[in-house]
């Protein structure tokens, strides 16, 4: 009866406040919105690009006509010299420019080596990498088209000519994401780290707020002096809000996106289910260790931020320091993603991720060890800011 009567307490609590129904359902589910719609073709495509071809032949222009024709990139504009197009990018009309120098076409029909330039803005990574690509393959398109036409006018066969250009053809096969889509691998690990975030700033407030308001006490005797037992009545509402929003983002991925999951849609909703109450626990660990909401809610941010970071879909965690790679089994982000690349994308046996799933385990049974010092929290100290 005391359970019951705390999990009504904290459901008034929650719809007394539009914050808390923003924060957990309306920002989430409006966020997956956002970046399922921004990345719906997969790949950036038609970024705005400039060239500036102090050179003006119709060899130099050829290669602009081939590089305006790849899918990423789209030539928006042709500046008379360098510093105008510097200054378009520093105003963020271009991502990327091309300079051809003066000289560029009588170089490279002579056999000699032209140089040309790329200029990237690489402060928007993903822009910065696909437009230097294809300026890269264009430049080596041109290259191999010289080199074709002189082997031709010397005699060889077009058999002949294309070996020599290119003596080992590589077969490229991309497993687990063969359309090369950064929707599917960004956003199946974006959607948990946003939602483990908001779920660590939620919990640590709805725990400390209970004290900065002078209202712990009487949350703790509804549980009968049970700190066990007052958090589990607290939790569970928030449990259920969090649980079906990670609910609906997977049946968003895997049923309306058609996301691949090779081990069925119930391996990956039960891996997020067990990720929303490892990231509950955990909340649970920073306001136990700092009753105040501004600390415990600095750290909990700090810890959600950092996730997206250290756990490896940004960067690879084997390329870093073997300190950082030990250090990122502490956020709960890691070791979904883990579980997310073995069962969804790589549609390995479940035995594959089964340290993963006993660390998020882990996280959830952690918390145990601070109720002690928050229960002296409640019954002990006056709140100080």
């Amino acid at each position: 009866m005391s359970l019951s009567k705390i999990i009504i307490r904290e459901i008034k609590n929650i719809v007394s406040r539009p914050l808390f129904i923003f924060c957990s359902v309306v920002a989430p589910i409006g966020t997956f919105i956002l970046f399922g719609t921004l990345m719906e073709g997969g790949l950036p495509v038609k970024l705005p690009v400039a060239v500036v071809d102090a050179d003006n032949t119709s060899v130099t222009r050829g290669i602009t006509r081939e590089l305006d024709a790849l899918q990423q990139v789209n030539v928006v504009a042709r500046y008379a010299d360098i510093h105008e197009a510097s200054t378009a990018m520093q105003r963020g009309n271009i991502y990327a420019f091309y300079y051809f120098p003066e000289g560029t076409a009588m170089q490279l029909l002579s056999g000699r080596e032209p140089t040309v330039s790329f200029y990237l803005n690489y402060s928007y990574l993903a822009a910065g990498s696909l437009t230097y690509r294809d300026m890269y393959i264009t430049s080596l398109l041109a290259n191999a088209a010289v080199g074709r036409a002189t082997l031709l006018q010397h005699g060889a066969t077009k058999q002949q000519a294309e070996t020599f250009l290119q003596p080992i053809v590589i077969d490229t096969h991309a497993i687990g994401n063969p359309w090369l889509s950064y929707a599917i691998y960004l956003n199946n690990t974006l959607y948990p780290g946003v939602l483990s975030l908001l779920i660590f700033l939620l919990t640590t407030y709805c725990i400390t707020s209970e004290i900065k308001r002078g209202t712990a006490q009487e949350w703790l005797a509804l549980a009968n002096g049970s700190i066990s037992k007052a958090l589990v009545g607290k939790l569970l509402p928030w449990n259920m809000i969090f649980s079906l929003v990670a609910l609906f983002y997977n049946i968003y991925l895997y049923v309306c996106k058609d996301f691949p999951v090779h081990d069925g849609i119930l391996s990956m909703i039960a891996a997020s289910l067990l990720f929303v109450t490892a990231s509950q626990a955990l909340g649970v660990l920073f306001a136990g260790l700092l009753p105040s909401p501004r600390w415990a809610m600095s750290i909990a941010s700090l810890w959600g931020v950092v996730s997206f970071s250290i756990s490896g879909f940004s960067f690879p965690i084997e390329g870093m320091s073997g300190a950082i790679e030990m250090i990122s089994n502490l956020f709960p982000l890691r070791h979904y993603f883990m579980i997310y690349c073995n069962q969804a994308l790589l549609g390995y046996p479940i035995a594959e991720s089964a340290i993963h799933y006993a660390a998020l385990l882990t996280f959830c049974l952690l918390s145990i060890f601070i109720l002690p010092r928050l229960k002296r929290s409640i019954t002990s100290f006056p709140y100080i800011e």
